[in-house]
């Protein structure tokens, strides 16, 4: 028993002196990871404190790059710039607008040259002839009152105003007297002034208000009249003119009973044709048709279309309302 005592004494000593020789080699170690994470930690907290409250020098340092950025007196640069560079970017940029402005001029010269301002260049996407109507009236609708002057006065203001360019003597003095029935060609230079043949008001007669200061409207028979719009160069083919005829639209044909045209063809005759322009064809006035209702059903809204009839005439669009035709509406009380 003794023995065995002295043994298991011993073997603990030995168990003892092992672990202590393990805790000797791994605390090393151990201190060596805790050096350097307490390293780390400081060098950490000095970055922190730096970033926090930057030192002088490196606000210096920073004003310095900036000073240096707008002007460095030792290579002489302004904005990272040399005088002697920024010359050569003017110099380039002054040699390139004046390439593109030089360009731009002589294709606008070109194209002046090519472009007539007497006569259109290109005339082949010019419509067939559209048509307008005086008086002037809202929505082409024509509503009035007989026994009121107030509600067609308005017209009869509107078709004086229209006509005063009309008036015999002033077409006598501006305006050559040209023999019907045939075009009126004039030859020369393109930019020599045009004549133009005379319109005068009282081709119109009972719509002429010369004879009818009301036009009509006063007794329930109003004129309206009626221009093809002006086309440079246009003349209606074959030499026939262009008429125009009325009718109801929709309804009953016989709401509108009688009709009297002025002048009496119902027609643009050849010698307003063909037309100039503006600029050469000054004095030049519209052909004129008057349409005289005098014979149109009362109190009730009668919706009528006119149209040019001729060769070559178009008057059948029906998204367009104005291209050889126009549709109104006559609404006549009693």
């Amino acid at each position: 028993d003794d023995q065995d005592e002295v043994n298991q004494n011993y073997l603990a000593d030995e168990e003892e002196d092992a672990e202590q020789e393990a805790q000797m080699m791994m605390v090393p170690g151990l201190e060596e990871e805790e050096e350097e994470e307490e390293g780390k930690e400081e060098e950490e907290e000095r970055e922190e404190e730096g970033q926090g409250q930057p030192t002088g020098n490196a606000w210096r340092q920073k004003l310095q790059i900036v000073t240096e950025y707008l002007w460095d007196p030792e290579k002489r640069m302004s904005l990272a710039r040399t005088g002697q560079s920024r010359s050569l970017i003017l110099v380039i940029y002054f040699f390139f607008y004046a390439s593109l402005a030089a360009v731009i001029t002589l294709f606008l010269y070109m194209l002046f040259l090519a472009i007539s301002p007497y006569m259109p260049t290109f005339t082949e996407q010019v419509k067939p002839p559209g048509v307008m109507i005086r008086p002037f009236a809202h929505s082409l609708n024509f509503n009035f009152n007989v026994s009121e002057p107030e509600t067609w006065q308005h017209y009869v203001v509107s078709l004086n105003g229209f006509l005063q360019g009309y008036n015999d003597s002033l077409q006598e003095e501006m305006n050559v007297d040209c023999p019907p029935g045939q075009y009126f060609i004039q030859d020369g230079d393109e930019d020599e002034d045009k004549k133009a043949c005379q319109f005068k008001r009282s081709f119109l007669k009972n719509c002429s208000g010369l004879e009818d200061p009301t036009f009509g409207y006063s007794t329930g028979q109003p004129c309206i009249l009626l221009k093809m719009n002006r086309i440079v160069g246009f003349r209606p083919e074959l030499g026939d003119p262009v008429k125009v005829s009325c009718k109801v639209q929709k309804g009953d044909e016989y709401d509108i009973r009688s009709i009297s045209y002025y002048p009496e063809s119902a027609s643009f005759d050849l010698r307003y044709y063909p037309y100039y322009g503006k600029l050469t064809h000054v004095n030049y006035t519209s052909p004129l048709v008057a349409m005289h209702f005098t014979d149109v059903v009362k109190n009730q809204a009668v919706p009528v279309q006119c149209q040019l009839k001729g060769k070559g005439i178009i008057n059948d669009v029906i998204n367009d309302r104005f291209v050889g035709r126009i549709i109104f509406t006559l609404n006549i009380e009693t």
